[in-house]
């Protein structure tokens, strides 16, 4: 998952291959509330993790329910069957609707029956998200329900530590037109209670995300309770209802998640070798109603086929066709729509969409202020969004407003013909449903020959280049590679394999074409600091003297040094690569956009040096460190082979005078010059 304060992506392409996407966070979280309540213990496949689903988690425990993590990723749950082993705790949810509002309703219903008393809250933007017609329908059955902050909004104090009896009489009536999680929740919960007899909920106004309550139904029966329902105005619990596990459940992957490699696939011509995007572990028979994304992205052109596991799309109809659509029925998965109505022939409009509003951050808002920065005409109101695609596409750094779908969608936006790159602010904000989203896009997406940007930090030995451009490389959350290491890891790599480095050996043509091959196929990452070959972390290893000098050695054998150029061509992939060592900008990345010549005199590298070397506790002059760089600074300037030196049109950045930070901060005030993307 990318950390960083933002990301940026550059033009991309074409896209082909296949992803297999998480599980769907709808599923998850009941799924998880339906064990915890059932009698038995339930073993889960597939779950999400992501920060939703680890905030239920975290409440199940704090309730008493016992979670085991088994092999295989299964999770089991022992449930609790309906019973309050703890009778008081304090909730804290995040921003997750899917844990706040059927706990809320659950919680209520036991803390009411057995005499408890819990406290629900969560971030600043879920005490904004309404739950206020969920807690009147509560206060109908005669759970004390208090809200602590204002009226209608959590954070929630629910029951009062004293048992009472229901007030189950009479039908619970619930607003349908704001959230369907409310409806969900009260079913999700009722059951509970409804032991000695049936209990109705009726549905006040128009329903809305009718999908998500089929969801619940089909999982409800799953644990052994069959709602009844006439139209979707009225369901009713029967008496005698309880929830008994199904033994294994597993979760299907996100439909709603799908929906932005549906978009991929209509978007992005396939590239080379392939045919589309293919994405695994959810398919045409899904139970989300999600899935009926594929009903617009088809109307929009797109070339849909699949199975009961599977999709598979490619591009159709270019440009795509505008459209006029209910988005009744897919709420979450319709934000995609609006950044593919980007792309129509003409305006798009999308009805229906109210309860936009109410999600992680305003939704109509959001998504018309953003495709506005890119340069498409929007026309807003209460319940729809129209979008007229851009004349002149703008380079545009994407607000997200901590909401995981606004991230995603606008990510396919890297894709728009004026070939401009676009930055996604926050891009951690995905972990609330698919923490490696954007791992996942790069894996099948290609960008344009020589568009990956690559920024080069070339220098002097003890320039602090290698320390920089890690730096630099974690801000931007892009790839490093560190060129200094490369032969060092070839010897390393050659004596692990039993492949002789001795002068003599090397003299032979095909040991030197062994040679070749490994350091071309050479398994190295550069990560978290250390330096990686394979899964084994050779940090150490590389600064042994033995290391040094098979170094040396190898890096003598052309069918090495060939190998290696094309191994380091291979760093360059999404989102972009940080590059250090001695000629990244003249001789292996020479068209980078931002090359930088990091120096400091040798008297200021030799006092570094020297200082590091004693905090390990190695004995070192300061005399003999300034002339050993003196000497290597020579050697490195005049050898015949890419001598070091700066490449013409790299910026020159003494860091004499200064500490890492600072070295940082320019680096990436020159990168964001050469960006062409606006801050915020």
């Amino acid at each position: 998952m990318y950390t960083t304060e933002f990301l940026d992506l550059p033009p991309l392409a074409s896209a082909g291959g296949s992803v297999r996407l998480p599980g769907s966070k709808s599923i998850s979280n009941r799924v998880l509330l339906l064990a915890a309540l059932s009698e038995g213990c339930t073993e889960i496949a597939d779950l999400l993790d992501s920060d939703d689903t680890r905030v239920m988690l975290t409440a199940l425990e704090q309730l008493g329910c016992q979670l085991d993590r088994l092999d295989g990723g299964l999770l089991r749950v022992q449930g609790i069957g309906g019973q309050l082993p703890v009778r008081q705790a304090t909730l804290f949810l995040g921003n997750a609707g899917t844990a706040m509002r059927p706990l809320t309703a659950a919680l209520s219903l036991l803390a009411t029956t057995h005499g408890g008393c819990f406290e629900l809250g969560g971030i600043a933007r879920m005490h904004e998200r309404p739950i206020g017609d969920l807690v009147e329908a509560l206060r109908q059955l005669g759970c004390p329900v208090d809200c602590l902050g204002s009226e209608g909004y959590p954070p929630l104090r629910l029951g009062n530590g004293q048992a009472a009896d229901l007030h189950l009489d009479q039908p619970i009536r619930v607003r349908g037109d704001v959230s369907s999680q409310f409806l969900t929740a009260l079913l999700l919960a009722l059951p509970l209670v409804a032991r000695e007899r049936s209990v109705t909920i009726e549905v006040v106004g128009e329903l809305i995300s009718k999908p998500y309550i089929e969801i619940t139904l089909n999982l409800l029966q799953q644990f052994g309770v069959t709602v009844s329902r006439e139209g979707w105005s009225r369901f009713t619990i029967p008496a005698g209802s309880r929830y008994r596990s199904p033994g294994l459940v597993h979760v299907e992957a996100d439909a709603s998640s799908a929906s932005y490699f549906i978009a991929l696939g209509a978007l992005a011509p396939a590239s080379p070798g392939h045919d589309g995007i293919t994405i695994e572990g959810v398919g045409l028979s899904s139970i989300q109603g999600d899935i009926r994304f594929v009903e617009a992205a088809r109307l929009m052109g797109a070339d849909v086929s699949g199975e009961a596991n599977r999709l598979h799309i490619r591009r159709g109809r270019w440009p795509l066709k505008a459209i006029d659509l209910d988005c009744n029925h897919i709420p979450d998965a319709a934000m995609t729509l609006a950044v593919m109505a980007m792309f129509a022939d003409g305006a798009t409009t999308l009805r229906n969409i109210a309860s936009w509003r109410v999600k992680e951050t305003d939704r109509i808002a959001a998504m018309a202020t953003e495709c506005r920065k890119l340069g498409a005409t929007v026309e807003e109101g209460d319940d729809f969004i129209r979008i007229t695609p851009p004349v002149h596409w703008e380079p545009a750094s994407i607000h997200t407003y901590d909401d995981h779908r606004v991230a995603m969608c606008f990510s396919l936006a890297a894709f728009n013909p004026a070939q401009l790159p676009i930055r996604i602010q926050d891009p951690k904000c995905v972990a609330k449903t698919f923490p490696d989203y954007f791992e996942s896009l790069f894996s099948v997406c290609q960008a344009y020959p020589g568009q990956v940007p690559v920024i080069c930090v070339d220098g002097p030995t003890a320039s602090g280049k290698g320390t920089l451009a890690a730096a630099v490389a974690a801000r931007l959350g892009y790839h490093l590679l560190d060129s200094g290491a490369l032969y060092r890891l070839v010897g390393l790599a050659a004596d692990k394999a039993g492949i002789p480095t001795d002068e003599a050996s090397l003299a032979d043509p095909t040991t030197a074409d062994r040679l070749g091959a490994l350091a071309r196929s050479l398994p190295v990452r550069f990560e978290g600091g250390s330096t990686w070959l394979g899964d084994e972390d050779v940090s150490d290893a590389l600064r042994a003297e033995s290391a040094g000098m098979a170094a040396s050695r190898v890096s003598a054998v052309p069918q090495v040094r060939q190998a290696l150029l094309e191994l380091q061509h291979g760093f360059r992939r999404l989102p972009g690569l940080v590059a250090d060592g001695r000629d990244m900008g003249t001789v292996i990345f020479p068209d980078a956009p931002l090359k930088v010549y990091l120096t400091a005199s040798a008297e200021q590298r030799a006092q570094r040096r020297h200082k590091q070397l004693i905090s390990k506790g190695i004995p070192a002059r300061i005399e003999d460190l300034l002339a050993d760089l003196k000497a290597r600074d020579h050697r490195d300037m005049s050898r015949a082979h890419a001598p070091l030196k700066p490449a013409e049109d790299a910026l020159l950045l003494d860091n004499s005078s200064l500490d890492v930070e600072q070295s940082v901060c320019q680096v990436l005030d020159w990168w964001q010059g050469r960006s062409g993307l606006p801050v915020r």
